[in-house]
């Protein structure tokens, strides 16, 4: 089995779990990229008010929204890119949080996905001061990208694992959790974190 997955980061309005008000997935197969999707989310009501301290972060204005498309409408997209691959994120708590949060909110069931934390694949990788998607994306050789713009940090999460899997000598995700000593987990609909 070849390393595939779909590295994946939200960014969100406000400090909601439910606010995901853009996303950025990358497709990788074989340890290369092979395809990416980038859309902005208009947050569920109750949880659509842009802070300003997120704004100032990513950019994302409520006027940037306002003809997107709900998470409710968006869910299928998201599953159809992803498919059967697993996730990854730098800091998957958090992203995957925003699934469960965003399907709570609209009342749809999470996607049963199995995920992985690039963030913690770098710290069993590299031995450096912080971990933080830029500091680990330049240790993995990836520089120079837009920091919390979604598409750009799904990049640099991917390139950290493709990188961390040659350092390891592992092919596929399972291989290199194994190696690096940390765990794939799955996203269950019935928001509980079950580890395999």
């Amino acid at each position: 089995m070849p390393l595939d997955y779909v590295a994946i980061d939200f960014e969100t309005a406000n400090s909601s779990s439910a606010s995901a008000c853009s996303v950025g997935m990358v497709r990788v197969s074989d340890g290369r990229v092979v395809d990416r999707a980038y859309w902005l989310i208009k947050p569920p009501p109750g949880h659509d008010e842009f802070s300003e301290w997120n704004t100032r972060i990513h950019g994302i204005r409520q006027s940037d929204v306002i003809d997107a498309l709900g998470w409710h409408e968006q869910l299928n997209d998201l599953v159809e890119f992803a498919g059967d691959d697993v996730l990854v994120a730098h800091n998957a708590g958090f992203d995957m949080g925003v699934i469960r949060g965003a399907c709570e909110a609209t009342g749809q069931e999470p996607p049963a996905s199995r995920y992985l934390c690039s963030l913690q694949v770098a710290r069993k990788t590299y031995a450096l001061e912080s971990y933080r998607l830029p500091v680990a994306a330049r240790a993995a050789g990836f520089e120079e990208f837009t920091h919390h713009d979604a598409l750009a940090d799904a990049e640099a999460c991917a390139a950290i694992i493709v990188h961390a899997a040659k350092r390891h000598g592992a092919t596929t995700v399972d291989e290199l959790a194994a190696a690096a000593g940390v765990r794939v987990n799955v996203l269950e609909p019935k928001r509980t974190v079950r580890f395999v």
